[in-house]
């Protein structure tokens, strides 16, 4: 039992060991003929193996039990200092390996595509190392890992990541650089817009939409509204494609609408390329307002400049004259052909100098070069010229902010005459003190005695060596007082002196000395601070003025006389004169029978004389009440075409008879007045009938009317033998009828002109006489609109 149990394991052994024989046998054989085969295909893996080595990729196989097939240069690539057999070794070391995150994530995102077979790319970072890597995950061949095995291509991107980066970060620069363009454009204040290649408009930004009154940039874009009107026959797209087809920059000023404002504007279209033309719009209203206020104010400036009586000359930044006012060329003798040229600064001095206006000096160029230094100067320069012929001139140079400069040349020849001769002056003051009929004197402000004549110290009877000491105010008042009638008075003296001191202004007072001479005092406040005391003796002058008033009562008594004799004469003329006028004009009638023709032509003369003497009464009665101020007027509402016109139909016979020539001229004077029209045709006829009375032969007598702002003017003029300057000044409410030979010859007679002078203002009005011996009159009487 036992060797059979025993022997037939062994038989197994030996039969296994004869198959293995003849297997290993039989591969010998195989292997024999396969072996130049298996060389062959050595030397292609090794060429695979060393592409692998070389490849940007490494391949790494994950198996199902998270075993990894890789290369050694795997592990370098992690910095790993051994070969790693499974997914977790490839993290957790310090400074080498996948960081903890992205392990995790590497092998969750490994059991996903292990799982349902899905790629996935994730980027890796390596611990302690700015290196990054991209791993490309996906399920591998089942042929060959047939248990689900995933296979992991590991790039390392560190440099495509850092050119990814920089390229996003200029990206983002770009976006941010555009975004702020656009927004910057949108906002800009002034229209701006984009047209494609083929001139439609295609961005315009706010301004635009808001010059054009459109909602929004779309319907702006979409509508087709331009901003700017055709000019020329040429719309603004044609514009734009002549700088597109150019490939230069245009610019034009034309006028637009803006706002619902007619503005101007400077239109720029700036060819893009292939990308369309590119515009923008300024407003450029201001500043051709601007200009023209500019140029107005330095015509104005010009204008002004001309009136001064100083001399000005004006350079611009090339030292070239611009400007010389009248002043200057007359000053420096220059012709304006000479300064038309337009000279620079140095042949300006040049020419002062030919003309012997410019002062001696040694080094004339060095002199001249210092002055062209004004034009860099940054401050005004001042200087004194003293020239050959003696004159005196402040020279004084403004630099002008554009470079320029501005010269000033003012003539002080005279004030340096007047300083010269203020020494005189003094001398002068001080003769003219002493030989003035009063007593002055000057004090100080401190009350100290500065300055008196000869009379004052006579006066009050004050000897030189007590002057001389200058004593003050109260010093002297002592020495005053025992020359007065009442020495109480010098307190009044002291106290006008002191008061004119502190308040500035004039007071006056009197004092009676003790002789009995008495002297208007008065105090003037000086403009140095001082005060000056006068003394007047009105001894004599007081006795004049008592005889005058004595004398001045009795010519009104004897005026009062005069017109109380002046009026009751008046009234006893009337009743015989109206008895001659009854009495003639019943002989004119027939009631005495008929008269013969000879007879008749006396009666027609006592008529026309007792006409013209009531006519003189009724004048005189009419005066003498003017006189007294009590001349009844009956003021109305005066139409005052229809008033000239009565005057003058009512003295057109008269002039007819006299061979005078009545002119009546009313222009377009209209409207009413309110006056007396009976006492103003009472006036303005007296006056009439000096004209035509006293005329030369052919005659000439103008009568006209105009308005004068609120002021009727009624001018009477006439080519009559006129009156002389001295009688126009006779001519007074107060002298009668006191006129001159011929022409007033009548008024000696009558009282025409004085009383209608009387009735003018005693409507308010004035009365004027403008009149020469041989030439004519003329009287203005004015009546102002109540």
């Amino acid at each position: 039992m036992t060797m059979t149990g025993t022997g037939l394991p062994i038989a197994l052994i030996g039969i296994l060991m004869a198959l293995w024989l003849v297997g290993a046998t039989v591969a010998i054989l195989i292997g024999l003929s396969m072996r130049t085969q298996s060389n062959k295909m050595l030397r292609q893996t090794a060429r695979l193996a060393r592409l692998l080595e070389t490849a940007p990729a490494l391949p790494v196989v994950v198996k199902g039990d998270g075993r990894i097939e890789a290369s050694d240069r795997f592990a370098r690539l992690l910095g790993l200092a051994t070969p790693a057999t499974a997914l977790s070794d490839l993290g957790g070391h310090d400074n080498a390996g996948l960081t903890i995150e992205d392990l995790a994530e590497l092998e969750a995102q490994v059991r996903e595509t292990q799982r349902t077979g899905k790629g996935f790319t994730l980027p890796l970072a390596i611990e302690g190392s700015s290196r990054k890597l991209t791993v490309v995950g996906n399920i591998a061949d089942t042929v060959i890992y047939p248990n689900g095995a995933a296979l992991l291509w590991f790039f390392d991107s560190t440099e495509s990541l850092s050119e990814l980066e920089k390229r996003e970060q200029e990206s983002e620069a770009a976006r941010s650089a555009f975004s702020a363009l656009a927004g910057l454009i949108e906002a800009a204040p002034i229209p701006m817009w984009h047209r494609r290649p083929d001139m439609n408009l295609h961005f315009v930004n706010h301004a635009y939409v808001k010059a054009v009154g459109a909602t929004n940039g779309l319907q702006v874009v979409e509508e087709g509204v331009e901003l700017l009107e055709p000019e020329n026959g040429k719309s603004a797209a044609d514009f734009a494609a002549e700088a597109a087809a150019e490939e230069i920059q245009k610019e034009r000023v034309v006028s637009a609408t803006l706002n619902g404002e007619r503005r101007q504007l400077r239109v720029y279209d700036i060819p893009l390329g292939a990308s369309g033309v590119a515009g923008l719009a300024i407003d450029v209203q201001d500043l051709v307002d601007t200009k023209s206020e500019v140029r107005e104010l330095s015509e104005a400036q010009r204008d002004l400049l001309n009136l001064m009586s100083a001399g000005v000359a004006q350079f611009d930044s090339m030292h070239v004259l611009s400007f010389a006012n009248l002043p200057f060329q007359s000053l420096f003798s220059f012709r304006d052909q000479w300064l038309s040229e337009r000279p620079e600064f140095a042949r300006v001095l040049d020419r002062m100098r030919e003309n012997g206006k410019l002062p001696e000096v040694r080094d004339f160029p060095a002199w001249r070069k210092d002055r062209e230094e004004w034009f860099r100067a940054s401050d005004p320069t001042e200087e004194n010229w003293l020239l050959p012929d003696g004159t005196h001139l402040r020279v004084l140079a403004q630099p002008i902010p554009d470079g320029g400069l501005l010269m000033i040349f003012e003539d002080r020849t005279e004030q340096a005459q007047l300083a010269s001769a203020r020494d005189i002056l003094l001398r002068v003051r001080s003769a003219t003190f002493d030989n003035l009929f009063e007593a002055i004197a000057v004090f100080s402000a401190d009350g100290r005695l500065s300055i008196w004549n000869r009379l004052f110290a006579e006066t009050w009877k004050l000897s030189d060596d007590q002057l001389i000491k200058h004593p003050r105010l109260d010093e002297l008042l002592p020495l005053l007082a025992e020359h007065l009638k009442s020495p109480t008075q010098i307190t009044a003296l002291g106290e006008l002196v002191r008061m004119t001191s502190s308040n500035r202004a004039q007071s006056k007072s009197k004092a009676i000395f003790a002789d009995g001479r008495m002297f208007h005092i008065a105090t003037v406040p000086l403009p140095d601070g001082n005060t000056l005391l006068t003394m007047l003796d009105m001894s004599d002058t007081l006795n004049i003025e008592q005889a005058l008033r004595d004398r001045n009562s009795a010519l009104q008594d004897a005026d009062a006389i005069k017109g109380k004799f002046l009026a009751n004469m008046s009234y006893e003329f009337r009743t015989p004169l109206t008895s001659i006028s009854g009495f003639a004009d019943l002989l004119k009638a027939g009631i005495a029978g008929e008269i013969p023709p000879k007879a008749m032509e006396y009666v027609d003369a006592i008529v026309q004389s007792a006409d013209r003497l009531s006519e003189q009464i009724n004048t005189v009665l009419d005066y003498s009440q003017a006189e007294a101020g009590a001349l009844p007027l009956a003021l109305e509402d005066v139409d005052v075409p229809t008033m000239v016109t009565q005057i003058a139909e009512a003295k057109a016979q008269m002039a007819a008879a006299a061979g005078v020539s009545l002119q009546v001229e009313c222009g377009e004077v209209k409207g009413t007045i309110l006056l007396d029209a009976k006492r103003v045709g009472q006036a303005v006829g007296q006056v009439l009938d000096n004209a035509i009375r006293y005329h030369r032969q052919g005659g000439e007598v103008l009568f006209f009317t105009r308005w004068q702002n609120e002021v009727l003017e009624l001018v009477i003029s006439d080519n009559g033998v006129g009156i002389s300057e001295k009688d126009v000044q006779r001519l007074s409410p107060s002298d009668g009828d006191a006129i001159g030979e011929d022409y007033a010859g009548a008024m000696t007679r009558g009282l025409g002109l004085p009383l209608a002078r009387q009735i003018i203002e005693s409507h308010g009005g004035t009365f004027h006489l403008h009149s020469e011996a041989g030439q004519g009159t003329t009287i203005i009487m004015a009546l102002p609109q109540k």
